[in-house]
């Protein structure tokens, strides 16, 4: 049985359409990511299979029970870690973790034996009688993730959950993730992080502007790009005056341009590049930098969409 079932998926505010007919599995015990910009409908998504939004149209389930038909019993195997913080800043550590396991249903001895389980698995035992409200952006969203594994969900949600953390945190957090992994939970991680999802992943799904649009194992995703290379190109002004002459280089397939950094994707660097390079000249734009990357999700995210994965 897959943990994660989603079969066209759609979700519309009006004439706006958030998510567009997503469909993708996740097994039992992967770690699948859901990759894409801000604004791809990550977080559409994920409010829909945890039940906070409707479903315009499509279902999904979880642990085999449908969000639509069956909410309360697939909420029971899930637990959500949302990207805004869900905790009472003027309780400790501990008293939050507390108050969120009575919310799922704990109790007593069993209630305090898990939130010293949790406290542990969080690294922040030492921590637990301060307040939430002296805690770092990284601390914070650590005890977000504890109140998720209160309940021993066999399925968990991550939205976005290292976004504007230090590099100690985020690396604890992903430790987290591959650690809850290994004891067999099953986890969607949504991120914008590329290196995230290729660090983390048994598949991966790109998402952009409300679709689906590739799905597999890393190795996979960059396999669509063959024998492609990704340059990354600084310029000393803004890049949009020079793609049209850029675009026209022979052996340039995709290219993009944002705030002076313009991303090309192309067959051979060796030959591209003083064409590149001369085209420039011509337009008396000068490149400051060059950064040639060897095939990768943001490659993919290129030649899928003709733009930059950008953060």
């Amino acid at each position: 049985m897959n943990a994660i079932e989603v079969e066209k998926l759609k979700k519309s505010f009006g004439d706006f359409q958030a998510v567009q007919n997503a469909s993708f599995n996740a097994d039992s015990g992967e770690i699948l990511s859901l990759l894409g910009p801000n604004g791809a409908g990550k977080s559409t998504t994920i409010s829909m299979l945890s039940g906070l939004l409707a479903p315009t149209n499509g279902d999904a389930s979880i642990m085999g029970h449908s969000v639509t038909k069956e909410p309360k019993a697939a909420k029971k195997s899930l637990g959500v870690v949302p990207q805004d913080i869900a905790l009472y800043p003027d309780l400790s550590a501990r008293e939050n973790l507390i108050f969120w396991g009575k919310m799922y249903g704990l109790r007593g001895a069993a209630l305090k034996t898990r939130v010293d389980e949790v406290l542990d698995i969080i690294g922040l035992a030492d921590r637990q009688k301060d307040y939430i409200g002296k805690f770092s952006g990284g601390m914070k969203r650590r005890v977000n993730i504890g109140a998720a594994l209160l309940h021993k969900p066999a399925v968990i949600i991550m939205d976005e959950p290292t976004v504007g953390i230090d590099p100690q945190s985020r690396r604890h957090i992903l430790d987290n993730v591959k650690e809850l992994n290994r004891q067999g939970m099953t986890v969607l991680y949504t991120t914008h992080y590329m290196e995230e999802a290729a660090e983390l992943s048994d598949h991966i799904a790109i998402m952009d502007k409300g679709k689906i649009i590739a799905y597999g194992t890393h190795d996979e995703l960059i396999k669509m790009v063959g024998e492609q290379t990704r340059i990354d190109i600084t310029l000393n002004t803004e890049g949009e005056n020079i793609l049209p002459f850029w675009s026209k280089v022979e052996g340039v397939s995709k290219i993009d341009s944002l705030d002076g950094k313009v991303t090309a994707l192309v067959d051979d660097s060796n030959r591209v590049l003083p064409r590149l390079f001369d085209a420039a000249s011509k337009a008396n734009v000068r490149i400051t930098s060059v950064d040639i990357q060897e095939p990768n999700l943001e490659t993919v995210f290129l030649h899928l969409t003709g733009r930059a994965l950008r953060d």
